[in-house]
């Protein structure tokens, strides 16, 4: 039975990465094309070689939120001082977006890119719809502030006493710093994909089956859980719970059998949605279900909980 789980679970995961592949790699060209654009029109605006993520499902909770002041740039161009973002020496991310909302407009038609991309129209963030050849993909184009070289203060990461991660890594992760990034109207939102993608990246290097059991999380999350546009769970969350479960159980004998490890990571998704609670993985009294919806809250905890008396019988 747990080779039907794995084998069933897996295939579906091969299938969703050879699927996704090349309509990220087309989505990433559009982007970098565009915001090397940008960064013509106006060089306060750097051009990225691909696609950072970010989820605009989750709203902000009040612990990932803090002022950025011009003052906090070692080098601070005079540009950051004019009125069309600033406002007494704070540089407003409502100001920012909105210049960045006209850039990319005007970068929409620069770059002929006009049968491909859309703007969509949203007061609050900048979110464009592209078309590939797999589909359309609507993506959040979201301004960042990169710190590095330093770690926030409202990051108390990590705990004492934890076996997972390394010391190593730890300091690794820490020596990138961590982003700010411009979602909200007057505060700056804190960011550490950085420090996630390290995670990631370095998650099953004792030769576990870590990434494995994330992969087959997030295919039951987006088949048969929370399937659609604006989940109540999104990738993110999954993620946090992922990192939390790794946290727990530090060992490599922890993650040598696929099944065990895939309901372990399922087993504490149920617990966070029943409690309606997830804990930011970095600013921990950070909830990052703390604007989810109840009623699908509850609804999900009730599939979870189905799956869990029999996984076998619940997939798809």
């Amino acid at each position: 039975m747990e080779g039907d789980l794995e084998d069933c679970l897996l295939n579906k995961v091969d299938l969703r990465r050879q699927w996704i592949s090349q309509m990220v790699e087309e989505v990433q060209k559009v982007v970098h094309h565009l915001t090397t654009e940008i960064s013509y029109q106006d060089f306060r605006f750097q051009a990225i070689p691909y696609c950072d993520t970010y989820n605009e499902n989750i709203k902000d909770p009040e612990g990932l939120q803090q002022w950025l002041g011009v003052e906090q740039f070692l080098k601070s161009p005079g540009q950051w001082h004019e009125a069309d973002v600033n406002i007494e020496g704070d540089i407003v991310p409502a100001k920012v977006l909105q210049v960045f909302r006209k850039l990319v407009e005007n970068a929409i038609e620069t770059c002929h890119l006009s049968d491909r991309v859309r703007m969509l129209m949203d007061h609050l963030v900048v979110r464009v719809v592209v078309e590939t050849s797999a589909g359309q993909v609507e993506l959040q184009l979201t301004p960042s502030v990169d710190i590095p070289t330093a770690w926030s203060k409202k990051a108390q990461w990590p705990s004492c006493l934890k076996r997972w991660p390394s010391p190593e890594t730890v300091q690794c992760i820490k020596s990138f710093g961590f982003s700010l990034l411009a979602c909200s109207s007057y505060h700056w939102q804190l960011s550490f994909l950085r420090a996630e993608q390290v995670l990631l990246e370095q998650l099953d290097e004792d030769g576990g089956c870590r990434r494995k059991c994330f992969q087959a999380l997030r295919q039951m999350k987006e088949d048969v859980w929370c399937p659609g546009t604006r989940p109540v769970i999104t990738s993110y969350h999954l993620q946090t719970v992922l990192f939390w479960t790794c946290e727990k159980y530090p060992y490599p004998k922890d993650w040598q059998v696929f099944s065990r490890g895939f309901l372990r990571l399922v087993r504490k998704l149920h617990k966070c949605v029943s409690q309606r609670f997830l804990k930011h993985y970095f600013v921990r009294k950070s909830n990052l279900l703390q604007y989810a919806s109840s009623c699908e809250l509850d609804a999900l905890a009730q599939t979870l909980a189905f799956f869990l008396k029999d996984p076998q019988i619940s997939l798809p």
